[in-house]
């Protein structure tokens, strides 16, 4: 079978390899599935280049996020979806998932919106309702909206009752977001977002920071959140890591708030069936709706990776073999 191995680490666009290998052999607690669709995240790029908080021995087939068919068992030919984890990720014609992360699609979601359903939607529930105790009627400010992770917190601040501020970079990304429901939305190339969040709440601020960039826009953050406000740590696309200084934050009386959603699977794993089973409930009631950018053959996995990087993508980017 064909699959994308990194050998050596670094840029995806550089290290990954598209070779034939054997197929995978599931351990007791794995499942062996036909990839149908694997949806990319800025992890994926991490991986390869060696900078994220897993580093798996190479080689290694990155891709953590699918949509699949089981091919043996008692579960053979159900279609799940779930993290596929390095060594034997998503990104090949066939990869193994772990038993406990693989749940069913729900009737009717097309291979690509189901792929892109895990990570960004249960990092989202889990930040917004678990970490950040999002309340309805609450000021929510979402940073990079038109991305994968953004457009996935949008639906779901809204879904929560929320008023959504979005920040996306240029008139088509910012169009993006106000499709998805933000009630406003800045574009950060041309305008400064804190100004605009703090003309929006009349002072206020933002209730809630969902930042997935981090460095300059986590400190321009601190600057317009609320009193008692959480910012929700989520990543570092921006490529800084900002830091938090703690006589800021007990001045302005907000908390900084980390969300390491994979940890779970060791404090509490049955949290993820429960996030799962709110999502369906919302995606069967239109509240969200995953937005796929682009679907390309599994061949432009090392483009796409490194567009991804760019940060020059819109919603999730999905390949199929």
């Amino acid at each position: 079978m064909r699959a994308w191995q990194v050998c050596e680490l670094g840029d995806p666009a550089d290290v990954l390899e598209l070779v034939d290998v054997p197929e995978p052999v599931p351990g007791p607690d794995q499942l062996r599935v036909r990839v149908d669709a694997v949806a990319l995240n800025f992890p994926d790029v991490l991986l390869c280049q060696g900078k994220y908080q897993e580093r798996p021995p190479l080689p290694f087939t990155p891709g953590q996020e699918v949509c699949a068919t089981v091919l043996d068992g008692p579960r053979a030919g159900e279609r799940v979806l779930g993290s596929t984890p390095a060594p034997h990720g998503g990104l090949a014609e066939q990869a193994l998932m772990p038993v406990t992360s693989a749940f069913p699609v729900p009737d009717g979601m097309p291979d690509a919106k189901a792929a892109s359903l895990f990570i960004t939607y249960q990092t989202g529930h889990v930040g917004l309702h678990r970490r950040a105790q999002l309340r309805e009627g609450e000021t929510l400010l979402v940073h990079a909206g038109a991305g994968g992770v953004g457009s996935a917190a949008i639906q779901l601040g809204r879904a929560a009752g929320a008023r959504v501020i979005a920040t996306a970079g240029g008139p088509e990304k910012v169009q993006v977001c106000r499709d998805l429901g933000a009630d406003v939305v800045v574009d950060y190339l041309a305008e400064d977002f804190v100004a605009v969040v703090k003309d929006a709440t009349e002072g206020r601020g933002a209730d809630v920071v969902y930042d997935s960039v981090g460095g300059d826009v986590f400190d321009k953050s601190r600057r317009c959140v609320a009193f008692e406000g959480r910012i929700v740590v989520v990543g570092f696309a921006g490529g800084r890591i900002a830091d938090a200084p703690t006589n800021h934050a007990l001045v302005k009386n907000y908390s900084v708030v980390g969300l390491h959603w994979g940890l779970y699977r060791t404090y509490e794993p049955e949290i993820f069936a429960r996030t799962h089973e709110a999502l369906v409930r919302l995606w069967e009631a239109g509240a969200i709706d995953p937005l796929v950018g682009a679907e390309l053959p599994l061949e432009d996995a090392p483009a796409a990776l490194a567009r991804l990087a760019s940060r020059g993508t819109v919603g999730k980017v999905v390949l199929t073999p």
